[in-house]
């Protein structure tokens, strides 16, 4: 499976980070205001409780249960439940507002019962005089605690008085609707800030990471006439200049290299070209003075034939460093490779009367480029697709164009090409495997020039596919535009 982009995965960990971050911030959040309002809640029914540790008459607890209503701020109809009893546990007074709330005034009566007493007085103490006041004990705390029952969900306080014992509740509906207003805009602003913080890691990830595509962009574009190429550090951030800096000296070494590479191959053909042809002409002038058939002569044309084979590597050594330098020199005219074609056809039926050569030539094939150099893409392809065939084989020749572009496909039988070799076939002086090949003329040079004389003309040489039994090259070249 691949892999996520570095860049994409900066973005999901910002997001996921900063996702738990607000989510443990919203659920803080959430938990710490919902307990500031209960507080707030427990600290109005103290003091509400308190108000009731001064007993009033019991025609004014009806008052007193409406002036609840008020200090909750709260106008709903069953908001508060109020239930007083004596210090006989006799009910003295009881809201009517959640009369078949059973549950509810079940639990008002255990929250009272519960409520602790005041601690009884210490036996031990000297006995108090009549001039001495008895010690006040007050109540103690009130107790809060919060129920659901059949109505919701309640907060309750009670407190036990001397003369008194009030419970009190109060709906926690508001509260829970205030709750989960606050939850739902938590629902919805966290996945929006996470969003922005998706994108925003994006963003500056994108940013951090363009230096990197410069380098990208840089080594996409590398080849014998890019390395003149660097990478600007004026702008470039801190983190990154170190690595642009020696990719910028790589570059620059490897230009030098090629350079010197590329300047000594020149000067090597060159220097060798003149000894070669006055070599090559003593040769042919020596060897027209011996005897015919004699061993000398022999021994002479031997001579002359390798120093041809020489002169034919220093030549494509040339055009190669030429090439590489992009100073292949092009004579262009209008060629006809449909004509072109079928005086090579009839060379190969020359050479190779053996095989079996079948054509689907179209007319009027007609490009823009240098007949001679053409001419020797076309021998190279067609050397091989001989020197490469199976005994009794055959060749096959397919030209056609379309609207800009003129494709030939020259396809031979021959045995299976091992993966590894079809690698290489384009490399310099590779001949494949050496049992193969041993019988075979030629140093390796053919498809290397064949590939960059065709690229100078703006086209592409390839291997096709593999295919079971067969050897299959294939170039196209943009054919000429009429007006």
């Amino acid at each position: 499976m691949k892999r996520p982009s570095f860049r994409l995965r900066i973005a999901l960990l910002s997001a996921a980070l900063a996702g738990s971050a607000l989510v443990g911030f919203g659920a803080v959040s959430w938990f710490q205001i919902y307990q500031a309002k209960i507080s707030q809640l427990d600290a109005e029914l103290f003091n509400q409780l308190m108000r009731a540790s001064r007993p009033p008459e019991a025609e004014q607890w009806q008052r007193y249960a409406d002036s609840l209503t008020y200090a909750f701020g709260t106008n709903t109809k069953t908001p508060i439940v109020l239930l007083v009893l004596d210090a006989n546990s006799n009910t003295l007074y009881q809201s009517n507002s959640v009369p078949a709330d059973l549950g509810l005034n079940r639990l008002l009566l255990e929250r009272i019962g519960f409520t602790p007493l005041p601690p009884p007085p210490n036996r031990e103490q000297p006995p108090i005089t009549e001039s001495t006041n008895p010690p006040f004990v007050g109540p103690r705390l009130p107790q809060f605690i919060s129920q659901q029952t059949a109505t919701g969900a309640w907060r309750i306080g009670a407190a036990r008085f001397p003369h008194v014992q009030v419970a009190i509740a109060v709906s926690l509906q508001a509260v829970n609707q205030e709750m989960a207003t606050i939850g739902n805009i938590f629902i919805v602003s966290i996945p929006g800030a996470l969003l922005l913080v998706a994108v925003g890691a994006w963003v500056v990830a994108g940013s951090a990471l363009r230096p990197i595509r410069q380098l990208t962009g840089v080594i996409q574009q590398l080849t014998v006439k890019g390395l003149d190429q660097r990478i600007p550090i004026g702008t470039t951030d801190v983190e990154f200049v170190e690595l642009i800096r020696v990719f910028n000296q790589m570059l620059e070494r490897l230009e030098r290299s090629f350079t010197q590479a590329s300047r000594f191959s020149a000067d090597a053909a060159h220097e060798l070209k003149t000894p070669l042809t006055i070599l090559q002409g003593e040769l042919e002038r020596t060897l027209q003075q011996v005897d015919p058939g004699s061993q000398v002569q022999q021994r002479l044309s031997n001579l002359l034939d390798e120093v041809r084979r020489l002169s034919g590597i220093m030549r494509k050594l040339l055009l190669l460093s030429l090439a590489d330098a992009g100073q292949m020199s092009l004579y262009l005219l209008e060629v006809d490779m449909s004509e072109l074609l079928m005086e090579m056809v009839e060379d190969v039926e020359l050479l190779a009367p053996h095989l079996s050569v079948q054509t689907n030539i179209s007319d009027q094939l007609k490009v823009e480029g240098d007949r001679d150099l053409l001419i020797q893409v076309l021998q190279n392809l067609l050397s091989n697709a001989i020197k490469y065939n199976l005994a009794n084989g055959w060749i096959q020749i397919y030209a056609h164009q379309t609207q800009t572009t003129l494709h030939v496909t020259i396809t031979n039988a021959s045995i299976d090409i091992p993966v590894s070799d079809c690698l290489r076939l384009f490399d310099r002086f590779y001949r494949g495997d050496p049992a193969r090949t041993r019988k075979v003329e030629g140093i390796g040079l053919g498809l290397s020039l064949a590939r960059e004389i065709v690229r100078a003309h703006r086209g592409d040489l390839t291997l096709d596919s593999i295919s079971f039994g067969q050897t299959a090259f294939t170039f196209t070249l943009p054919i000429t535009s009429h007006n």
